[in-house]
Parts: C-alpha cells; sequence; structure tokens
C-alpha cells in the first residue's frame, strides 16, 4: 500500500473551486480544473509516493505486473491496469459524446493506424483499441444528459414548444417515432448546413423561453429540457448540439446517486462534481457542444438510436456493513463506497481484503489506512494505491464523517 498522486487536468469546462476545496489548496485556484486522474492511463498516469521518492503509477505496473495487479487481472486485462478512476469536476457543460463498443474501439483504432493518423492528431477518434463503459457517482447534485428519450416524449416536448420552423422535423419524427426516426432526425439536424441552422436555433430557444413564461409556477412537464436548451445556448450559441439535447433524457443525480453508460450512449456532462470510473481507454466520439473534431459519420456508426430509460442507480449493501457498491456490467472495474463515523466504535472502522488491484480515495473527512505494517492517513482528496500483492486493509475514521471509494477490477473469471 502506498500513497497515491493524481495526475490534476485542465479544461474549460472545469471549475475554478471544487478540486481546490477537495485536496484543500487556495480556493478559487488560477484556471479551470476538470479532472483529477487516478490511475495508469499513459497520457497522464498518477504517481506512487513511496520512501519520498516519486514514481509514475504506470512504471511501478511495467516493472512487476504480476505483484501489482495479480495473476486473474494480468490474465484477462494484460500488464495494464484495466480501469482509470477520476474526481470530475464540471462548472460548464462537456461535449456531446458517445464510446464505441469493444469491437468497433478495435476495428476504429486499426483503421487510423493503417491510415498513419498520429495517436495525438486532433482528427484522431480511436487513440486506443478499448471501449469506454463509465460510471459516474454524484458527490454534489450532478445534472447530465444521457441517452435518446421515448421518441413520442420527443414529439410532444417539440411540439408544447409551438414553433412553426420545427414542424417538419416534428413530423418527420411522428411519422416514424422509433430509433429510425431519431436517427433520421438527429441525422438531420447535426448535418444542417450553417445558414439553416442559424434560421433555426433562434426560434427555437424563444419557443423556449414562451414555454417557460406561460406560467410562473407551473409544473410544465418539460421545463428543465427547455431551460437546459437555454443553458447550452449560452455556452454554445448556434451548435447544432442545441437542438440534440431536446432528444435526450435530462438526469439529476443527488449525491450517491450513478449512472452508468456503455457503449453507443449519446450523453453529456452539464454541471457538478463526481467521482467517475471507466475502462483505461480515451475513445470518445464528438456531437456537438464542442469546438473539438466532430466525426459525423463515425458518430453516426457507434451511436445507439434506440429510446432508453436512463436508470439512476442507488448503491447496493455488501457483505461489508459500511461498503455499499455500484453494480455494472463492466468486467475492468467496480466501485464501492465506504461510510464511516469516528463516533461509535461500531461504525468508525472497517477491513477489506486483497482482491486485485485497488485505488481507495478519501472524499470526506479522513482515516488512517493500514496494511501490515504500513499506515497512511487519508483526508480528502488523498487516495492509496493497493496492489494485488498486499495484505488485508484496516480503515479507521479519523473524522466525525469519513467516506472514501474503493476502486478495483470487476467480476474476472479464475
Amino acid at each position: 500500500m502506498r500513497q497515491l498522486e493524481g495526475a490534476l487536468r485542465s479544461y474549460a469546462w472545469g471549475s475554478r473551486t471544487a478540486l481546490a476545496e477537495l485536496s484543500g489548496r487556495p480556493s478559487p485556484s488560477a484556471h479551470p480544473e476538470a479532472e483529477l486522474w487516478l490511475g495508469a492511463h499513459p497520457a497522464d498516469p498518477a504517481h506512487v509516493i513511496e520512501d519520498g521518492a516519486t514514481r509514475s503509477l504506470r512504471d511501478v505496473i511495467d516493472d512487476a505486473p504480476t505483484r501489482e495487479l495479480g495473476d486473474r487481472c494480468v490474465a484477462t486485462f494484460g500488464a495494464r491496469l484495466p480501469f482509470l478512476l477520476k474526481v470530475l469536476a464540471s462548472e460548464e457543460p462537456l461535449s456531446l459524446q458517445a464510446h464505441p463498443s469493444a469491437d468497433q474501439a478495435r476495428e476504429g483504432f486499426a483503421r487510423e493506424e493503417a491510415a498513419g493518423i498520429p495517436v495525438d492528431s486532433a482528427e484522431r477518434n480511436y487513440p486506443d483499441a478499448s471501449h469506454k463503459p463509465e460510471l459516474v457517482v454524484a458527490l454534489t447534485r450532478f445534472e447530465a444528459l444521457a441517452g435518446f428519450r421515448d421518441p413520442h416524449r420527443s414529439v410532444r416536448l417539440l411540439g408544447a414548444l409551438n414553433v412553426p420552423e420545427l414542424e417538419p422535423y416534428v413530423s418527420l419524427l411522428a411519422g416514424q417515432p422509433d430509433s429510425g426516426g431519431l436517427r433520421a432526425l438527429f441525422t438531420t439536424w447535426i448535418t444542417l448546413p450553417p445558414k439553416a441552422l442559424a434560421a433555426l436555433v433562434p426560434p427555437v430557444l424563444d419557443g423556449c423561453v414562451a414555454y417557460l413564461s406561460r406560467t410562473e409556477a407551473g409544473d410544465l412537464e418539460f421545463a428543465q429540457e427547455a431551460r437546459t436548451a437555454l443553458e447550452l445556448s449560452e455556452w454554445y450559441p448556434g451548435d447544432a448540439g442545441i437542438l440534440a439535447s431536446l432528444l435526450l433524457n435530462r438526469v439529476t443525480l443527488e449525491p450517491g446517486q450513478g449512472l452508468f453508460l456503455d457503449a453507443g450512449n449519446l450523453h453529456a456532462y452539464l454541471h457538478g462534481t463526481a467521482v467517475e470510473i471507466m475502462a483505461n481507454s480515451d475513445n470518445v466520439l464528438r456531437g456537438g457542444l464542442t469546438p473539438k473534431h466532430v466525426d459525423v459519420p463515425e458518430l453516426l456508426r457507434v451511436l445507439d438510436f434506440e429510446s432508453v430509460d436512463v436508470p439512476v442507480l442507488t448503491p447496493i449493501a455488501t457483505e461489508n456493513v459500511r461498503e455499499v457498491g455500484y453494480q455494472t456490467p463492466a468486467p475492468e472495474f467496480r466501485l464501492s463506497r465506504i461510510d464511516l463515523d469516528a463516533s461509535g466504535t461500531e461504525t468508525g472502522a472497517t477491513t477489506f481484503g486483497p482482491d486485485g488491484p485497488q485505488i481507495l480515495l478519501c472524499t470526506s473527512g479522513a482515516a488512517k489506512v493500514g496494511c501490515g505494517s504500513q499506515s497512511l492517513m487519508l483526508e480528502r482528496g488523498t487516495a492509496a494505491w493497493i496492489s494485488a500483492s498486499d495484505n488485508e486493509v484496516h480503515i479507521q475514521a479519523c473524522a466525525e464523517h469519513a467516506q472514501l471509494f474503493l476502486a478495483g477490477v470487476g467480476a474476472v473469471d479464475a
């Protein structure tokens, strides 16, 4: 067991306060801070601190993969950590995006390698050959768009805006209220020429304003969706993603709730702070709300247009009474939350055994973590690397309430 120092990533959509306050640094920070990466991704690996020396976690694993990852993990995923743990802090909306399936990622990576596109090129869609299922668990109220809404409800929403310019598009979806109709409408909007887009978006936004103003305190069915379109227009004026947002489920997570996103799910994180875990990949197909490269044909190839009711995940009890878990089908990762209360001896400590490579992150309070003869004090915003060869780990709360997240490898066949 060793202390793990995350890699801080700055993007324009990040927060100047959330990650700084999480780690006890001066707030606001000089620049927006978007993500804290805790893993061994080659683009920005975390660092292990041991005996005063600092080494890349990737190098630590490369030197002794079996010791650090365990036989089962290496046999299944090779000599690499299969998951990436993050803390994400969004002050502005992230891009509208989707991730490929495992087969699509392998094929796309091979295709771009054969074409000689540099891995770090802005035109590259597949910097690696892995899929990227992901789970996000809210630390604060967390807002997102995720998956296509039932097309019948989207027809009602678009009709409720009462925008004459939208009528041809409403008719298109009303005439085919299924995945085919969603594909046709989304494709039409995302490929509109700039002149046509400039003519359509303003009246749609006017329709959103009018819809929200029909009653001062009325419980309008699509009020949240209309507000979201208006908010997106402030960050990305004239972007086709504003229109696309009207076809997606609007999701609000309260602290402790989770959202799992599989391949092909069009989504955008809008605002909030969360713990995020994913397969160790950086494959992203963008669809709008971004100045970055948007490859429309490739995005359409990976998107799943089946409408879904995105389930909000609530944690479930585990064998450890102080630990609750978030169930997903992803074999690359699992995530659980540990809550300890130092005010009582029965609720202030817990123990877990070795189970492959694990990362323990403290998000609230403080806790003393012991493993054999080693011990670490984990304060808010700090983490520990626990290798497959480490012994049983004991956690003791050192604050009135300590909250930690434990990340590891998912179900791996022996």
